[in-house]
């Protein structure tokens, strides 16, 4: 029909404007670009067809000629519906390019012309939600959900902005309701997966995190790991052991996948589940580098001592040069009073790697047990040149200042160690 006004009538910018915007309506954006164009110089005072040369621009990646075409267009009408449209479309384009302020600005003139513009007060939440004003953002989302409950995408921000105020139960409220409306949509099912995790239901989580893992074979290891960590709460070993070796591509039954998982089940405090994966790794590779010193620590954890200075020789002998296994099995003998043990251990790990501040607490506390009172505040000066918020450093270090009668400097000491434990305790 408005092909045929166009062939019986000459500058007519409506008959333009309604054809571009048929041949938008059959996905023919390009053919319908010319016609806007020509509407627009029939008639420079047209804000219909600025309008459509903006949303044109907009799909097109040409943010600021949309800008500057919604500019045009509000003050080219008085018409109360059509300005809150174009003020909420500039808006958008506006909040696109970082003009947050205003995008901001716009979308409030929207709303002041009219007050359920839908995507005036969408895009005020993603503003809200953009800087962190959660509450606010989710004010302006259920708006829109109050006037327009069906509205596409709607569910999946609220339900993202659930899960960003860590409000789980919310957000799986809404993301289920995302995956009903859009079940192919990976992002939906991925924060579904994750509110169910960090929502404390790894069973619900898994299946959705599984998928994830099929569409992306080579997702982040974030993903394997918080997969991994669910079938550790759902004591589905195995696939746990899978999740973790693919985080560092190692074979799933390999002896360094049993270590992997040793160590996540620990973390977890799955103890002796961990204890039994350690055993297994070392039982498929006596010689795999940190197994036993993985034994060590945590029989050193649990005391019991006889077992962690066996695993930290056993690490020794294979690795002679770990710093680290000198350090452990210092504490090991510190804790049955073989203080020079200790002491001749603590020294070869510090002239292994003298950046780590341990070795230097634990022979600062050493050698207040040997007597060697100086001796031990020089370390512990030491450990404290590296670390001054270190609230045992200074504890140990007011303890030999009081051993060496050196009381304001003890009172100093453990006045400032008693202050860091109480900042470390206060939860923010």
């Amino acid at each position: 029909m408005w092909s045929h006004t166009l062939q019986v009538t000459e500058n007519n910018f409506i008959a333009e404007d309604n054809l571009g915007g048929a041949l938008v309506l059959e996905n023919r954006a390009e053919e319908a670009f010319p016609h806007f164009q020509a509407a627009s110089r029939i008639n420079p005072r047209d804000p219909m067809s600025r309008g459509n040369l903006a949303t044109y621009f907009m799909t097109h990646g040409r943010t600021r000629e949309a800008v500057a075409q919604y500019e045009q267009a509000v003050e080219l009408t008085s018409d109360t519906g059509l300005l809150a449209q174009m003020y909420a479309n500039m808006a958008s384009a506006r909040r696109d390019l970082g003009e947050d302020e205003q995008a901001r600005q716009n979308f409030e003139e929207s709303l002041r012309l009219n007050p359920n513009q839908f995507n005036a007060w969408l895009g005020l939440g993603l503003l809200a939600e953009k800087s962190g004003r959660l509450d606010e953002a989710i004010a302006a989302l259920h708006s829109i959900e109050a006037s327009n409950p069906s509205l596409k995408g709607l569910d999946l921000e609220l339900g993202a902005a659930f899960y960003k105020k860590s409000d789980y139960p919310k957000a799986i409220e809404y993301l289920k309701k995302a995956t009903v409306a859009d079940p192919g949509n990976k992002e939906v099912v991925q924060l579904l997966g994750l509110s169910y995790y960090l929502g404390g239901h790894p069973a619900e989580a898994i299946p959705l995190l599984e998928k994830v893992q099929a569409w992306y074979p080579r997702a982040n290891v974030d993903a394997s790991y918080i997969l991994g960590i669910c079938y550790i709460q759902t004591k589905d070993y195995a696939h746990a052991r899978s999740a973790f070796a693919k985080m560092f591509d190692v074979p799933s039954d390999s002896a360094a996948g049993y270590l992997f998982t040793a160590r996540m089940l620990l973390r977890q405090e799955f103890d002796p589940i961990a204890e039994e994966h350690a055993q297994k790794a070392i039982a498929l590779d006596p010689k795999l580098p940190l197994a036993h010193f993985f034994l060590g620590e945590l029989h050193l954890y649990k005391s019991r001592i006889p077992e962690a200075i066996s695993d930290f020789q056993q690490e020794l002998a294979l690795n002679p040069g770990h710093a680290p296994t000198y350090y452990k099995l210092a504490d090991a003998y510190s804790r049955i009073q073989k203080f020079d043990d200790a002491e001749r251990l603590l020294q070869r790990s510090i002239w292994l790697d003298a950046t780590s501040t341990g070795p230097y607490i634990l022979m600062g506390k050493v050698l207040a047990k040997k007597g060697e009172t100086e001796l031990a505040v020089r370390a512990l000066q030491h450990a404290l040149g590296m670390d001054p918020n270190n609230s045992v450093t200074h504890h140990l270090l007011g303890q030999a200042y009081r051993d060496m009668g050196r009381n304001e400097d003890a009172e100093r000491e453990l006045k400032i160690a008693q202050q860091l434990q109480e900042s470390s305790s206060v939860k923010p």
